[in-house]
C-alpha cells in the first residue's frame, strides 16, 4: 500500500504542477509554442531565410514580430515537446545556438508560406543571403530579437510585477545558469547582471532590464522544460526525504531499505534512488565506501567526503552517476541518479533540480523492516544493484612517504585496473620479472601511517619474525599479523636474495611485508608456487631479501629507508608499525 499511496500521489502532485505553470491561459491554454531561430529587420531578407529553413524543415513559419521585424519560428508545438525539440535541433546544429522558445503571443500578421497575405515593402533593400545547403552555420546567424519596449518603458512594466513574479523571473534565470544567488524577488545588482547575461546570450541588447516579451519568452521556455521533465517535489515520509523529481522521467518502483527506487519510465535511462537509514559517521563512511564498488558507481571522476557528508561524481563510457549522502540526527540520508553518457546535456538542467532540490525531513529514517529482506541482503544493503569486485587481492607495503607501494608482479600482471586499499587507484611504475617485485604510485596524494624502515644487519638464522598481509584478501577490513622464524638465508638450491621462512600463508597474504621484532622489514613475502611438479610441505614460504629490494627500489627512482633501532618492539608497537604501512592491492578487469 505505501508504495501505491506513493505513485498516486506523485501523478496527483505532477497534474498540480502543470496547472500551475501557466498551461491554462492564452496561447499555451491552446497548446502551442514556437522555437523562434531568427528574426530579420527587412521582410525580403526574411522571406529569403524562411525559404532557405524550408528546404530543412516542414513547419516553417514567418510573422511579423515589431516594428520592423520579421521573426522565423519553427512550430507550433506543444509547450511540453518544444524544449525538447529545441535542445534535439541545437545539439544536431540545425539552428542557431541562440534560438529560443515564444508563446507566439508577439506574432503578428503572418507572412510565411507564401500564399498568407503580403506585407506592404517599406524596408530597404536586404543584403543577399546565401541560400542553405545544409544545416545552417550558426556562426553568421545572429538573432537580434525585435525591440518591444524602449527602456523606460521596460522599467515601467517591470515595476508593476509582483514579489512572486520577480521570484519566477530569478528562478528561471537560475535553471539557465544565468543566476545562483537567492530567490528573493530583489532586482539587485546580480540580478541585474543575470539578467544581462541572458539578454546577451539572446542576441539582445543587454540593458539588464527584461522587456515585458523577453520576460514572457524566458518565462514561457523556463515553463516548457518543466512540463517536458514533469518536475514534482515529492516528500517521501517513510524516507524522511523531500526532493523534487523528473516524474516524466522516472516513477517509484519499490522500497527496498536502505534504498527507495524510482526507476527508468518511458525508456528514458534514468534512475534516482533515494538513501535512508538509522546510522552515525561510520555508517555514513560505510556507505561511501560501499556505493563505490556498485557497477553503477565507475572508478573515474571525484570525490569528497568530510565527517558529515559525502559526494561522488563518477563516470565512464557507458554509464554516469552522482551521489550524495549526509549523517545528521543519528540519520544517513541522500540519493544517487544514473544515467547515460548521451544524456549529458539533458542532465545539466535536471541535476541541479535534485541537487537544489533535496533535503531530509522529519526524524524518520527508512525502517529496515519495512519490507521482508533476508539477512544477507540487510547486511550487504545492495540488493537491486550490482556489486563490482577485484579479480582479486593481494597485499603490499608503504615504502616511502609519498605512498609508494611495494608488491608482487603477480598482483599486477593482466590487470585493467589496480587500486590501493580500494579506493586509490595506483599506476605500476616499475614491474621486474627476475625478483617477482613490483612497485605502484598511487594517482592521488596519500599519507601513509607507517612506511618500511628496511634491516640491512644479518639476521640471526632461527630468529622469529612476522608477515603482514591480508590473507583472506578483501573479506577483512585490515591486515593481519601472522608469526614464525626465519630458516634460511637462501633458497632451497641456494638462490641468494631469497629467505626460506616457517609461517602458515595464504595466497592474500603474499606482497606483504616481513619483519623482524624491531618491526623493521627484512623483505616482502613472495606468492607460494602452484602447478609444479613439487608440492612444499605446509608452513614453507620464502620472501625476497632487502638487498634484492634495494635494488628494485633503486632501479625505481626510490631510495629505501634504513632501519636505525636495534631495540625489541613491544608487540602494540610491531602491530601499529606492520598494520600502517600494509595495503590491500587488487587487480580488476
Amino acid at each position: 500500500m505505501a508504495g501505491l499511496t506513493v505513485k498516486t500521489k506523485f501523478n496527483t502532485v505532477l497534474l498540480a504542477t502543470l496547472m500551475v505553470l501557466g498551461f491554462a491561459t492564452g496561447a499555451l491554454a491552446q497548446n502551442q509554442a514556437w522555437l523562434q531561430i531568427e528574426a530579420q529587420p527587412s521582410l525580403t531578407a526574411a522571406q529569403d531565410r524562411a525559404r532557405a529553413y524550408a528546404a530543412l524543415f516542414p513547419n516553417v513559419a514567418g510573422f511579423r514580430v515589431g516594428a520592423g521585424w520579421y521573426g522565423i519560428v519553427l512550430g507550433p508545438y506543444a509547450p511540453a515537446a518544444a524544449a525538447g525539440r529545441l535542445n534535439d535541433l541545437k545539439l544536431e546544429n540545425m539552428i542557431p545556438a541562440d534560438s529560443f522558445i515564444t508563446d507566439g503571443s508577439a506574432h503578428g500578421q503572418q507572412f510565411w508560406p507564401v500564399g498568407q497575405p503580403a506585407l506592404p515593402e517599406t524596408e530597404t533593400p536586404a543584403v543577399a543571403l546565401p541560400e542553405l545547403t545544409g544545416a545552417p552555420d550558426p556562426a553568421p546567424l545572429v538573432v537580434v530579437a525585435a525591440p518591444d519596449e524602449t527602456l523606460k518603458q521596460a522599467k515601467q512594466s517591470e515595476a508593476a510585477l509582483t514579489r512572486d513574479d520577480r521570484i519566477a523571473l530569478q528562478q528561471a534565470m537560475a535553471w539557465y545558469g544565468f543566476y545562483a544567488a537567492a530567490l528573493d524577488g530583489a532586482f539587485g545588482p546580480g540580478t541585474r547582471d543575470s539578467m544581462a547575461a541572458w539578454q546577451e546570450a539572446k542576441g539582445i541588447e543587454a540593458t539588464g532590464v527584461l522587456t515585458t516579451q523577453q520576460r514572457a519568452t524566458l518565462l514561457t521556455s523556463y515553463k516548457a522544460d518543466q512540463a517536458e521533465f514533469g518536475f514534482v517535489t515529492l516528500t517521501e515520509p517513510e524516507a524522511g526525504i523531500e526532493i523534487t523529481l523528473p516524474g516524466s522521467l522516472v516513477q517509484f518502483d519499490h522500497y527496498e531499505p536502505p534504498f527507495v527506487y524510482f526507476n527508468a519510465k518511458n525508456a528514458s535511462g534514468l534512475r534516482v534512488i533515494l538513501i535512508s537509514e538509522p546510522g552515525n559517521q561510520d555508517s555514513l563512511f560505510g556507505l561511501y565506501d560501499v556505493l563505490q564498488t556498485l557497477e553503477v558507481v565507475p572508478a573515474m571522476g571525484a570525490r569528497s567526503r568530510d565527517d558529515t557528508s559525502f559526494t561522488i561524481n563518477a563516470a565512464s563510457t557507458t554509464v554516469e552517476s552522482y551521489a550524495y549522502a549526509e549523517a545528521k540526527n543519528g540519520m544517513i540520508k541522500g540519493f544517487l541518479v544514473v544515467w547515460n553518457p548521451s544524456d549529458a546535456e539533458r542532465m545539466t538542467r535536471i541535476l541541479p533540480v535534485l541537487k537544489a532540490s533535496f533535503r531530509p525531513v522529519g526524524d524518520k529514517a527508512l525502517d529496515p523492516g519495512l519490507v521482508p529482506m533476508d539477512e544477507a541482503a540487510r547486511s550487504g544493503l545492495l540488493s537491486g544493484l550490482e556489486v563490482t569486485t577485484p579479480k582479486f587481492s593481494r597485499s603490499g607495503f608503504y615504502i616511502d612517504a609519498k605512498g609508494s607501494v611495494l608488491t608482487t608482479v603477480e598482483a599486477v600482471a593482466q590487470c585493467g585496473r589496480v587500486t590501493i586499499d580500494h579506493e586509490t587507484d595506483a599506476a605500476v611504475t616499475l614491474s621486474d620479472g627476475p625478483s617477482g617485485l613490483a612497485v605502484l604510485t598511487p594517482k592521488a596524494a596519500l599519507a601513509p601511517q607507517a612506511f618500511a624502515n628496511f634491516q640491512t644487519a644479518p639476521v640471526r638464522l632461527g630468529s622469529e619474525i612476522a608477515v603482514a598481509g591480508y590473507s583472506y584478501e578483501d573479506k577483512l577490513p585490515a591486515a593481519v599479523l601472522t608469526f614464525g622464524s626465519l630458516k634460511e638465508n637462501t633458497g632451497l638450491n641456494g638462490e641468494p636474495g631469497v629467505s626460506r621462512l616457517e609461517i602458515p600463508s595464504l595466497p592474500g597474504d603474499a606482497g606483504g611485508p616481513l619483519l623482524d621484532q624491531t618491526g623493521a622489514v627484512l623483505g616482502m613475502l613472495l606468492p607460494t608456487a602452484v602447478g609444479g611438479a613439487r608440492i612444499l610441505p605446509r608452513g614453507v614460504a620464502f620472501a625476497a631479501s632487502s638487498d634484492i629490494i634495494a635494488q628494485v627500489l633503486t632501479k625505481a627512482g626510490i631510495t629505501p629507508t634504513t632501519a636505525a633501532t636495534t631495540i625489541a618492539a613491544t608487540p602494540d608497537a610491531l602491530n601499529s608499525a606492520a598494520l600502517g604501512m600494509t595495503v590491500l592491492v587488487s587487480c580488476w578487469e
